[in-house]
């Protein structure tokens, strides 16, 4: 079975965004470039965790490496929708981040969702018989690799919070994401709120 790597180095346009009504959204990683537009489906929690570890990771590239960051307040924000036709390439089940010291770039690797969960090994570990196994994820799994430069990651950053924190308020009560007819809150014995 063939893999698709979509590379984008860089993209003209390469942000976060969703589809559909809030608590019903389908989020999406999208990139444009060449011609082409790519769009790959993952999780609200993965957008999440994905803009978080990007600020790490430029902030120790500039402790590490003296990479000038733009300042926060002069990102210009991209409030554009998504590109349409939003085709889904893949579901994404893995996240890779790097920063490219020669080029002075960030690495975005988003991995499609393997079929098989890994499986779990349990016994002595004296057993050489897998060492020649990586710890990689599968290379026969598609992906959509983005190279973006210190601004273009401010800007997705920013666009990535502003998606995630677009969609239902939570309850003050338990954090859950309120319904427009509210919901079962487990904080007041699951009645209405």
């Amino acid at each position: 079975m063939t893999h698709q790597v979509h590379a984008f180095e860089p993209p003209e346009r390469f942000v976060a965004g969703t589809v559909g009504p809030p608590g019903e959204r389908t989020f999406f990683l999208q990139a444009r470039g060449g011609g082409r537009l790519v769009s790959v489906a993952l999780e609200k929690v993965q957008v999440s965790l994905l803009a978080e570890k990007l600020e790490e990771l430029l902030t120790e590239a500039q402790r590490r490496f003296g990479v000038d960051l733009p300042e926060l307040a002069s990102v210009i924000g991209d409030n554009e929708p998504l590109d349409t036709p939003v085709d889904e390439e893949f579901r994404v089940g893995t996240l890779g981040l790097a920063f490219d010291v020669d080029t002075a770039t960030v690495v975005i690797e988003a991995i499609a969702a393997g079929e098989v969960e890994p499986e779990v090994e349990l016994g002595d570990e004296d057993d050489d018989e897998d060492d020649d196994e990586d710890d990689e994820p599968d290379e026969d799994l598609d992906r959509l690799r983005v190279r973006l430069t210190p601004q273009a990651t401010r800007q997705f950053i920013e666009r990535a919070r502003r998606v995630v924190n677009a969609g239902r308020p939570p309850c003050p009560l338990c954090g859950q994401p309120l319904d427009p007819a509210g919901h079962l809150c487990p904080r007041h014995n699951g009645y209405h709120r």
